[in-house]
């Protein structure tokens, strides 16, 4: 018999490798959350209001425009470097995540991709430089039915005239640039919808209360109301009639970033309870020393890990221009629950100290849970990944 020779492949870095240039970024956005983000964390989260110096800084770091390409004024990065960005951020606070993870993957990247030449001049050298973004398609009765929306936009002369209420819209007491999704012709269903591009100080817009919620307190949820509010027809993004489509393409995207923030959450979470466990003594020795609380780390850190390589897939996935809509949706799903079952599982390790507000690992537990909520449901990324694993199969 011959012999043969295999072929020689070449090396493939494993997922976790990062190269150089993300290797530094990764290490800049820890440092900065550290140094930076962590001294105001519990002043932020007791007061519910993210501080606008803080926000100041994103923008003068560069980490409000990370992907845009540095002839709109943005960094010229990755879609994977933002994803590291918001692991970093949250791992120290969610809030500090969300505010850059809604920014990134959902507003700019929208605008990159389905804005015309004139809006990305007119827009994407503000979103990088002070305006923060926000996403608004949720409303009253609009959740995980996204497109019963029943927010109107009237065509009338150069303008479309836009009425109704928008709820839950993550960044919108900061935010100075809107994009909202309204219907043209509720007949059409989905057909109608169209997404509008709306500044806060369009004459008729409105936003409303900021909610008081469990989680990311400092993260503002608000309403939004639209009163005869009225958006020129320059500012359309997208075709008329297809604003469903840059709401699904973006959130899919943005299903990547809440992983991103999840494996965070669970991280900083795990990393306190190491810590702790090494620290606090019981029976002659550190908790750490029995079998039952190794294992349990264990577990968690397994568990964790998981978490961090399906979302670094996804992420290198949508960069390579693969399709990777099963896997945001699975990488979202997952490390939801991967966050709430870490973040659960240290407050145990504190044991009656993780219940006071005096030790940090309570509000990582009330940070996950919306990890199973926003930009769609646990259920419905159960739903999304069965429908595209059977209609593969």
């Amino acid at each position: 018999m011959a012999e043969t020779t295999a072929t020689q492949l070449p090396a493939i870095p494993p997922l976790t490798v990062l190269a150089e240039e993300e290797r530094m970024f990764q290490s800049t956005s820890r440092e900065f959350a550290q140094k930076v983000i962590r001294p105001h964390v519990k002043e932020m989260d007791e007061q519910g209001i993210f501080k606008r110096e803080l926000i100041d800084e994103f923008f003068a770091q560069g980490f409000m425009g990370i992907e845009v390409p540095e002839a709109y004024g943005g960094s010229g990065g990755s879609f994977f470097m933002s994803i590291l960005a918001i692991e970093e951020f949250s791992r120290v606070d969610a809030s500090a995540g969300v505010v850059i993870d809604v920014q990134n993957t959902l507003v700019n990247n929208a605008v990159m991709r389905w804005a015309d030449e004139a809006q990305k001049k007119t827009f994407l050298p503000r979103l990088t430089r002070d305006t923060v973004g926000a996403y608004a398609l949720s409303e009253p009765n609009s959740g995980s039915d996204a497109f019963s929306l029943v927010t109107q936009a009237r065509e009338q002369g150069d303008h479309y005239v836009l009425n109704g209420r928008k709820l839950w819209i993550t960044n919108a007491k900061e935010a100075g640039l809107f994009i909202i999704f309204a219907t043209v012709n509720r007949d059409l269903g989905y057909k109608g919808i169209t997404a509008f591009l709306v500044e806060r100080s369009t004459p008729g817009f409105t936003v409303g209360k900021k909610e008081d919620k469990l989680g990311i307190r400092a993260s503002s949820t608000c309403e939004l109301v639209l009163d005869d509010c009225r958006a020129p027809k320059a500012n359309v993004l997208g075709e008329v009639g297809k604003g469903y489509k840059v709401a699904i393409e973006t959130l899919n995207e943005g299903r990547i970033g809440i992983g991103a923030q999840m494996v965070g959450v669970a991280r900083g979470a795990l990393e306190h309870a190491i810590r702790y466990a090494g620290e606090r003594r019981q029976f002659g020795k550190t908790i750490a020393d029995f079998q039952a609380i190794q294992f349990q780390i264990a577990r968690l850190a397994t568990d964790v890990e998981a978490a961090r390589l399906m979302t670094y897939n996804a992420a290198r996935l949508k960069d390579a221009g693969r399709p990777f809509q099963k896997e945001a949706a699975m990488a979202k799903y997952f490390c939801s629950e991967v966050a709430e079952r870490v973040a659960s599982e240290a407050v145990e390790v504190f044991g009656g100290y993780g219940f006071t507000k005096d030790y940090p690992v309570e509000k990582y537990l009330r940070d996950s849970k919306i990890g199973k909520i926003y930009e769609g449901t646990s259920f419905m990324q159960l739903q999304t990944i069965a429908k595209l694993i059977l209609g593969q199969a």
